[in-house]
């Protein structure tokens, strides 16, 4: 089996602080993905609903795209950058505003098979 079969998915400009993705993804990295799905399902936290969805396409594209063993497969990779940081005031006392950084991330995950 050549080391170079790996099956990816991309979340970009998710709503989401990357701050807040990363202590989701610590828990799923080198987990099988059937267990990493599970965990994501079971943990309450805001990052999860994305992460199930882009954790279901990395899966399909395995399957459909790389035609890989999905009984295999194992989160190898994943990380978050940060995206674009939308900009917004906020009013304060005394006519004074103070900025507020919605920020936004990039994910990517990337799935291989166990040998």
């Amino acid at each position: 089996m050549e080391e170079s079969m790996e099956a990816r998915a991309y979340l970009r400009y998710a709503r989401i602080s990357p701050r807040k993705v990363e202590i989701v993804l610590d828990l799923i990295r080198n987990k099988p993905a059937n267990v990493a799905m599970a965990i994501l399902k079971h943990t309450p936290k805001a990052a999860c609903e994305p992460l199930v969805k882009l954790l279901k396409s990395a899966i399909a594209n395995a399957e459909n795209n790389k035609s890989m063993d999905v009984s295999r497969l194992y989160v190898s990779q994943c990380f978050v950058c940060p995206g674009p940081i939308l900009k917004r005031i906020r009013p304060r006392a005394q006519g004074r505003a103070y900025r507020i950084l919605k920020r936004t991330s990039h994910v990517t995950m990337v799935l291989k098979e166990k040998e």
